[in-house]
């Protein structure tokens, strides 16, 4: 996609969602990082309602840690993997508590030490809470780079650094919740809503499904 197809691509997805955000509930950045751990593979849908009762007692890494990883297990039975994502919650909780005071370390590589967190877990803890414009690119976000036109790539990093580099930077703070939006309830993985489409005179995909 040419550089100033780019440019409208995302003025028209900011006009469509002036304040995009990601559709996981938390109260604080350490209640968004077990949230964002919780949904590897798992539907936001899905995580909010186990967490939801979860976060009403435990909001802390020490009250994660004194509730334990069998209790833990009963909040989150219902979550896809939930007995590793249990076992990695209770492990890296404890490891805020005894290196990092019980706060969020603020880099990726220091997020990504923690038991069950990925680069991908990490660039939305880093976007979401401490407002860093990373681009966590998803399934949704590389079908969209892909199908469109605006960052073809062969793996999630690749088409991440390609993000990166031709996302105009007042857009890239936003760039990772406008696209995985637009890949959950328009650029849909199957049928495509390209009639509805906001960024359809943009994008190169010769499948379009307009009428």
């Amino acid at each position: 996609m040419k550089k100033d197809k780019i440019e409208t691509f995302y003025a028209n997805l900011e006009s469509a969602m002036p304040e995009p955000k990601g559709e996981l509930h938390y109260i604080n950045p350490y209640t968004l990082l077990v949230a964002v751990v919780l949904s590897a593979q798992a539907t936001d849908v899905g995580v909010n309602k186990a967490t939801g009762p979860l976060f009403k007692i435990v909001d802390t890494p020490k009250k994660m840690v004194a509730l334990g990883e069998a209790k833990l297990k009963n909040f989150i039975k219902t979550i896809g993997l939930f007995n590793t994502k249990a076992k990695n919650v209770i492990a890296l909780s404890r490891i805020l508590v005894e290196k990092y005071a019980g706060e969020i370390p603020h880099t990726r590589d220091e997020l990504q030490e923690l038991p069950g967190v990925g680069r991908k877990t990490a660039n939305v803890v880093m976007n979401i809470a401490f407002h860093e414009p990373t681009i966590a690119v998803d399934t949704h976000i590389f079908r969209i780079s892909n199908r469109t036109g605006l960052a073809p790539g062969k793996n999630v990093l690749e088409v991440e650094l390609k993000l990166e580099k031709v996302t105009p930077p007042r857009y890239r703070l936003h760039a990772h919740h406008w696209l995985i939006l637009h890949g959950r309830y328009v650029c849909k993985a199957r049928t495509p809503d390209c009639p509805v489409c906001v960024v359809r005179e943009q994008c190169a995909y010769k499948a379009k499904t307009i009428v």
